[in-house]
């Protein structure tokens, strides 16, 4: 008896193929798995090396003032000028950023040389918060400033005895401690799913199509878009399942921070899913660009290892200088992992990451658009 024949059917039948080819990869396994979850254990142990302290400058702070000026020629202090006092105050809490300074000139009486008991020239108010530890640098750089604004002023003046060069006024705000692995593990989620993305999708197509494989299909009944629906559908199923298991390692055994229980969790693999879909148009880029087989690493690492390294994977954007921020923030796996962090950490809906998600759509637009004009299916 004949059957009506259906591409459904052959579309998941394609799909379940793929994914039993994947898993027994053992190079899918290394980079969605063995790797992100290698450099979380090393990460989360180690602290965080290389981020810089991100300080948001009120509104109205002295910004000629000398201790300003100290403070920004830091290389370890970031300073924010751009955000609303509401913004900072959120963030402040949030521990997404580590403390908030105001610097102010006071009214000093017109007098030739300053008395032991004169007004100090400047007063700075900072404000920390225990969601951050890394407000103890910043209160490091501070001290370390003021004591040789003290001293200066002293060799200047002659007085041995002198009024501090600022008055500096200290408070801490309560929120939710950020620890390193809230911000270590949505960068290597991003990893994972730039890796399969790219690596897994380039290898499987060009392979397809050299052992003719593809070319076979085509005397079957089975549509062209099967055959890529079919394996798009497989690499999603095995990075969602990696991508749930990062996310349970993370937070059962290093207290990864999932504000909103399961429904973050869901947000985060629907993101996870978002960003593969876009990473695989890179995946179907380089198949359909490259030769052989042997052509495909270089090629996939020239779009790789930039947003590895300048994305926000391994180390604050923040911590590069400002022209290579710029590049950095132009980068599809950099908006991918700022959306992770903030849905993790914060709680924010989808709909709060809308900046980050249309960017990604232009990507995968254009991404797209070049794939279809160079991939190839003979």
């Amino acid at each position: 008896m004949n059957q009506n024949y259906s591409n459904t059917r052959a579309t998941l039948a394609i799909a379940k193929a793929s994914f039993r080819s994947i898993i027994r990869s053992p190079s899918a396994v290394v980079f969605s798995l063995a790797f992100p979850l290698v450099f979380i254990v090393v990460f989360a142990n180690i602290g965080g090396g290389g981020v810089k302290v991100d300080v948001g400058v009120v509104k109205g702070t002295d910004t000629i003032s000398p201790v300003y000026q100290a403070l920004k020629r830091s290389s370890v202090i970031n300073l924010i000028r751009d955000q609303s006092p509401d913004d900072m105050k959120n963030n402040l809490a949030k521990g997404s950023l580590d403390a908030t300074i105001e610097i102010r000139k006071n009214s000093i009486p017109d007098r030739a040389v300053y008395q032991p008991s004169s007004v100090a020239p400047y007063a700075v108010n900072v404000q920390y918060t225990n969601s951050s530890s890394k407000g103890s640098i910043l209160k490091s750089v501070l001290s370390n400033i003021l004591m040789q604004m003290n001293a200066e002023f002293a060799k200047r003046t002659g007085v041995p005895a002198l009024p501090q060069a600022a008055e500096l006024h200290e408070t801490t705000v309560t929120g939710r401690e950020y620890k390193y692995i809230d911000f270590i593990l949505p960068g290597q989620l991003g990893f994972s799913l730039l890796s399969s993305g790219v690596f897994g999708t380039a290898f499987v197509f060009i392979s397809l199509r050299l052992t003719l494989v593809i070319k076979r299909f085509f005397a079957t009944p089975v549509k062209r878009y099967s055959i890529v629906l079919g394996e798009a559908l497989a690499r999603i199923v095995f990075s969602l399942l990696g991508a749930l298991f990062i996310i349970m390692v993370g937070h059962f055994v290093f207290g990864f921070t999932l504000i909103h229980g399961v429904v973050t969790v869901l947000n985060m693999l629907v993101l996870s899913a978002i960003g593969l879909i876009i990473f695989m148009g890179f995946g179907f880029t380089v198949s359909g660009i490259a030769k052989n087989e042997s052509t495909v690493p270089p090629l996939s690492n020239i779009i790789t290892l930039p947003q590895f390294l300048l994305s926000g994977t391994f180390f604050s954007v923040t911590a590069f200088p400002e022209w290579l921020q710029y590049v950095s923030n132009a980068l599809p796996l950099t908006h991918l992992n700022n959306a992770m962090r903030k849905v993790a950490f914060e709680g924010a809906s989808l709909g709060d990451v809308s900046h980050q998600l249309f960017i990604l759509l232009l990507w995968g637009i254009g991404v797209y658009a070049v794939a279809t004009k160079t991939f190839k299916w003979e």
